[in-house]
């Protein structure tokens, strides 16, 4: 297989088998993206969506931040999806490696131990800041 230098998004309830080279499968149920590995070794990998871990953005053309370290693959590939495109990131050492893992490991708890926040929440505040501008001080309480 071959290095893949841009990738496209299928959106999908569960992933298909076998994975397609230079396509990134999402499931939305699932919060899970997965792909073969972008340098052409044809391993899976598996990103879990969410705040302390990756994020997704589709305009069109798919992102996926942060990078992609395949530190647990032979490859230890290391890319970024852009719009559509693979940007490939520096190669990481083994100490470097482990101070990623452990920054990983600490957002994840932070991220399990905080509530989940919810939508209508961001919204009233977006309101409540929006009100603080417009209505004069004398009429806040």
């Amino acid at each position: 297989m071959n290095a893949v230098g841009s990738i496209t998004s299928e959106f999908v309830e569960s992933f298909p088998t076998p994975l397609q080279p230079g396509v990134l499968y999402v499931s939305v149920a699932y919060s899970t993206a997965a792909h073969l590995c972008c340098c052409g070794c044809g391993n899976e990998v598996v990103t879990p969506l969410s705040r302390s871990q990756w994020a997704l953005t589709f305009d069109g053309q798919v992102s996926l931040r942060p990078s992609i370290g395949n530190w647990a693959l032979p490859c230890k590939s290391h890319y970024v999806i852009d719009a559509g495109q693979v940007r490939w990131a520096r190669t990481f050492t083994e100490s470097q490696i482990k101070v990623n893992r452990k920054n990983d490991r600490r957002l994840l708890a932070q991220q399990r131990s905080e509530p989940e926040p919810s939508r209508t929440d961001g919204r009233a505040a977006a309101v409540a800041r929006a009100l603080r501008r417009i209505v004069p001080p004398k009429f806040r309480r």
